[in-house]
Formats: structure tokens, C-alpha cells, sequence
């Protein structure tokens, strides 16, 4: 690998980067507001998606129960991906599409939130994350690329789908953390005031 090779890729982050600033930043606004609606009202945040989608949707809620840059009360958030015995269960007895639904079926409440991570938003696991969210009566938050794939036709009401405009999945998942960390911080503000 030659250092072009890597400055591109930095060039690259950075262009798609530019284009999600200028597209997407209502949307997160939007989606942060759903997400401090259900905290007020009691509610909680359960996050879900596979591989580096898995990892971002662990972030997201680490920083909600954690903290994000300030200190401040921990705030209720639920990663589904990260309970090997009840996914290789339901894996195994099941099938693996139902790894997060049957978990949202139990634990998800009406006016609870769902962020669905997917690249491509073609995860089937994840689709039927966001049909068993809809069945609780719970506010869909998307993070997508792409063109939305298979999960782009399934949101009703409420719902946010955060689309990133790029084809490539690294590139994606590079967004798609700049958002988790602008949610986390429109929450913090919203709930705990500016600083």
C-alpha cells in the first residue's frame, strides 16, 4: 500500500463527509428529537445491527448509559448485539433474522425508540427489527447508505432514516459515527442544557 493510496482515503472520508454535512444534518436533528421525546416520556433506546453496524449500535448506547463529553446522569440505552447466549439461542432454535426481533418483542415498550444501523440497509435481521419495533408502536431511527436498501420502504409516522450518500461501506461506517457522536451530543444539550 503506498502513502497516495492512504492520503486518498483520508481525501475520500473527507469528501463524503462534506456531502453528509450538507444533507443529513436536519435529519439527525429530527432523529435526536425523537430519541429526547421518548427519554422524557420515560421510554428507552435499544440499538441493533451486525458486524461494524453491531459495533456502532455498542457505541451509541455505551455513550447514552456511560457518558458522552460531559458528566450527566446515566440515560437508559440497550445494545441488542451484545448477549452471545441469547443470540446464538435464538440463532440456533430459530433463525438468525430473529436475533433482535424477539428480543425487541420483549423488551420494547410503545414509544420506546429502535436505531437500526445497517450500511445497506438490506440486513434481513434488521428489517424484522423494524417490523417488531412497529408492532410495540416504537419510533424507528435509521442509520442507512446506499439507497436505503430493503429498510427505506418500511418507515411509517414518526421515523427517522439517517441516509448517507455513498456506496461504500467503509465510508458509510464513518458517517454513520459522526452521527451516533452529533445524536449523543443533541441529547446532552436538549436534556442537560448547553455548554
Amino acid at each position: 500500500m503506498s502513502t497516495d493510496r492512504v492520503r486518498q482515503m483520508f481525501v475520500d472520508s473527507i469528501e463524503t463527509k462534506m456531502q453528509a454535512a450538507e444533507a443529513l444534518p436536519s435529519a439527525i436533528v429530527e432523529a435526536g428529537q425523537r430519541m429526547v421525546e421518548s427519554l422524557l416520556n420515560g421510554g428507552k433506546i435499544l440499538t441493533c445491527g451486525n458486524g461494524g453496524s453491531a459495533g456502532d449500535a455498542q457505541h451509541f448506547s455505551s455513550e447514552l448509559l456511560n457518558r458522552f463529553e460531559r458528566e450527566r446522569p446515566a440515560l437508559p440505552a440497550l445494545a441488542l448485539t451484545t448477549d452471545s447466549s441469547t443470540l446464538t439461542s435464538i440463532a440456533n432454535d430459530y433463525n438468525y433474522n430473529e436475533v433482535f426481533s424477539k428480543q425487541i418483542r420483549a423488551l420494547g415498550n410503545p414509544g420506546d425508540v429502535l436505531m437500526a444501523v445497517s450500511t445497506s440497509g438490506n440486513s434481513a435481521n434488521v428489517v424484522q427489527a423494524i417490523q417488531a419495533a412497529h408492532d410495540k408502536e416504537m419510533v424507528v431511527v435509521a442509520l442507512t447508505g446506499n439507497d436505503g436498501g430493503k429498510m427505506a420502504p418500511l418507515y411509517s409516522g414518526a421515523d427517522v432514516e439517517i441516509r448517507v450518500p455513498s456506496t461504500s461501506t467503509a465510508r458509510i461506517q464513518e458517517v454513520h459515527l459522526v452521527v451516533i457522536h452529533a445524536l449523543c451530543d443533541h441529547i446532552d444539550n436538549q436534556l442537560f442544557g448547553g455548554v
